[in-house]
């Protein structure tokens, strides 16, 4: 097993490849479920040498098994958001301290020290249901500011506006967490000038409102909160790390994951940089479930590392995956 203590400390690719290969054969002699999926596969873990040759578990196992490579008891499980009667992922989570750390580092490496910030959040769906991995992040990012103006808001768009305002004017940073929705809906309320403000939107209209494209939903945001950039979070459920978008939909890695793009017509191969696929995720914060993640997100890499989120493949369109009967 690779301690946390080394995932955290990665600080260059070729650390990074040592551990992910070190990870696999971990999970592989630990995960009975990725392990079947591989064998499956027929892939001998001794010739598993690079990142590509690592098989990738399809993401939906987490809503038909319970994926674990810790024999620890569970502290907690994150659970997905889902209409009625749909199943959702469960991701069992044997030590949140880890996800801690994990979320702790990313924030300080990609916005610095968290108690120059006041944060604000408005995660109303998020709110209202058990098990939100988001809602566990963001309330201990809350106590961490130290900031007593920081907190939820759920439904009281008034006292967020004022808040927001407030703060903004008397030169406090403030970084507002909202699910697109909501965020939509407050600029509809009322349209500011922020210049001490960051938006974080963590995606989702949860049904609220019609679908738009990155590209138009982030010229409104802009000219709603009176901001030059709108900064986003890819993050899920089945992952204990998270990417930051700092603006135009580019999102960057922490230094512990990493992303694979698969050829969307052959999922055991990959795309060149630049070309449309499918998103595969290396997070090895997961080091007690699946740290080898095939998404349903389609988007491209590029040859710095930065990637971008263009859309999610449609249920028939999945190809390579027919293993998931398993």
């Amino acid at each position: 097993m690779v301690p946390s203590s080394d995932i955290f400390a990665i600080s260059s690719h070729k650390e990074f490849v040592k551990a992910a290969l070190k990870t696999f054969r971990f999970q592989h002699a630990h995960n009975a479920v990725y392990r079947n999926f591989c064998d499956l596969l027929n892939v001998d873990p001794g010739a598993v040498k690079t990142l590509e040759a690592i098989p990738f578990l399809p993401i939906q196992f987490f809503k038909t098994h319970e994926v674990l490579s810790s024999a620890e008891p569970v502290q907690t499980v994150f659970t997905s958001s889902g209409t009625t009667g749909m199943t959702t992922s469960r991701h069992l989570v044997t030590d949140t301290s880890v996800y801690e750390e994990s979320y702790q580092r990313a924030f300080s490496r990609f916005y610095g020290n968290i108690e120059d910030y006041a944060i604000l959040a408005l995660l109303p769906s998020y709110l209202e249901r058990e098990g939100s991995s988001l809602i566990y992040m963001v309330d201990d990012l809350i106590r961490l500011s130290n900031n007593p103006n920081s907190g939820f808001y759920l439904h009281n768009y008034d006292e967020l506006i004022l808040k927001l305002e407030t703060l903004d004017a008397a030169g406090q940073n403030v970084l507002l967490f909202g699910v697109t929705y909501a965020l939509l809906d407050l600029i509809d309320r009322k349209r500011f000038q922020l210049r001490n403000t960051l938006i974080m939107e963590t995606g989702g209209m949860k049904g609220k409102r019609k679908e738009m494209i990155r590209e138009e939903l982030h010229h409104i945001l802009c000219n709603g909160f009176g901001v030059s950039a709108i900064h986003s979070e890819y993050g899920m459920t089945e992952l204990l790390s998270q990417a930051y978008s700092l603006g135009d939909g580019i999102f960057e890695c922490p230094n512990w994951m990493h992303i694979l793009v698969r050829d969307p017509e052959d999922a055991l191969s990959y795309v060149g940089e630049g070309r449309t696929g499918g998103l595969n995720v290396i997070d090895l914060a997961n080091i007690n479930s699946c740290s080898f993640i095939a998404t349903q997100d389609l988007g491209k890499k590029f040859a710095d590392g930065t990637f971008e989120v263009l859309g999610r493949f449609d249920h028939s369109d999945i190809r390579g995956c027919n293993l998931m009967v398993v």
